[in-house]
């Protein structure tokens, strides 16, 4: 019986990254800006998305 070779299909998209819902946000320039200054000054290099999170964080905690 010849072998047969099974061949995978390549996904469409980027990989998964989490379970988490997803939030579009537009940021004006000056935002924009800000954000990208904030994330700078932390030390660590961080994504926009991840600066954007952290910041969340930051402000539910200060609610307290």
């Amino acid at each position: 019986m010849k072998r047969q070779t099974v061949i995978t299909q390549k996904r469409r998209g980027p990989a998964p990254t989490g379970k988490g819902t997803l939030l579009g946000v537009r940021l004006q320039p000056p935002q924009l800006a800000a954000l990208d200054a904030w994330s700078n000054k932390q030390g660590a290099s961080m994504t926009r998305p991840e600066a954007v999170r952290r910041l969340v964080e930051l402000g539910l905690k200060g609610k307290k």
